[in-house]
This record gives structure tokens, C-alpha cells and sequence, in this order.
């Protein structure tokens, strides 16, 4: 694996279907010193809170039988939404010129949620993707792990 090189004024964004830390490099390529730009998270309500209505029913044109319609998981699509929200979120700092390169580190799933959203610009941005979920870890802690 070729070293990941971060260097001063890179983007971190360490992120997960419900909190983003949005990380910027203080420091330089061969001692990165990540500092905590922006926290975002979605509260993550209880599933009755955020749909009630049972699976819908369908009744087949032929015979009595009837199926369920699958349960909507509503905790997944708050988490594609907070996704598209942060995507967007890079997207503009891009364009603004607030950052020309990103490093995101995600698990799997979020990669592949943030993937679909984005933008030519921010696609041309992101430098690296590292599948890893280290959102819940301490900056520093974030730091020796790319580090290494």
C-alpha cells in the first residue's frame, strides 16, 4: 500500500451514516497535525418516531393470495440523507476554494452512499478513500492510524 501522503490545508473527512468530522491538516505532509474544522451529526430518533405506518398490502389479480410490502427502513434513508447533505457540504467548500483536496475515510456502506452524491468537482477533489469507520476515535487517534 503506497504511503498516504497528507498535505497542509488537506481535508479529512472521517464520517459514518450519522456524524462527520470535517479535519484539516495544520501541520504538513511528513507530521500531519489534524484540527476539528466542523462536527456534523442527525439526531438518530427511535424507528416509531420516524415512520408509523405499517408494510402496505397487495392483493394479487389472480386467487386470494396476498404479500407484505417490505418495511421502509426509515434509519437508512436519514443516513443516505445525511450523506447527501455532507457530500454537498464538500462539494461547496470545493468550489469555494475553501479546500482543493479531500481524504475520506468511511465504512463501506457510507463510501458508497457518498459515492452516488458526488459532484464532478468534489469527485476531482478526493484523493484517497479509506474504508475504515473511525469516526467515534479522538483526533489524535484518527492521526496515528492514517499515519500508519
Amino acid at each position: 500500500m503506497a504511503i498516504l501522503k497528507i498535505r497542509s490545508g488537506d481535508w479529512v473527512v472521517v464520517c459514518d451514516g450519522a456524524k462527520a468530522l470535517i479535519l484539516e491538516n495544520a501541520g504538513d505532509g511528513m507530521y500531519p497535525n489534524l484540527k476539528t474544522r466542523e462536527v456534523h451529526e442527525h439526531p438518530d430518533p427511535k424507528t416509531h418516531e420516524l415512520g408509523t405506518d405499517a408494510p402496505g398490502r397487495s392483493f394479487g389479480s389472480v386467487g386470494q393470495g396476498r404479500s407484505a410490502y417490505e418495511q421502509t427502513d426509515w434509519h437508512a434513508q436519514a443516513e443516505q440523507r445525511f450523506l447527501a447533505d455532507l457530500a454537498k457540504r464538500l462539494d461547496a467548500a470545493v468550489m469555494a476554494g475553501e479546500t482543493k483536496s479531500i481524504i475520506m475515510v468511511a465504512p463501506p456502506r457510507a463510501l458508497g452512499v457518498l459515492r452516488q452524491a458526488y459532484s464532478k468537482g468534489l469527485r476531482d477533489a478526493v484523493k484517497a478513500e479509506i474504508d475504515k469507520d473511525y469516526v467515534r476515535m479522538p483526533v489524535h487517534e484518527i492521526e496515528k492510524k492514517l499515519a500508519a
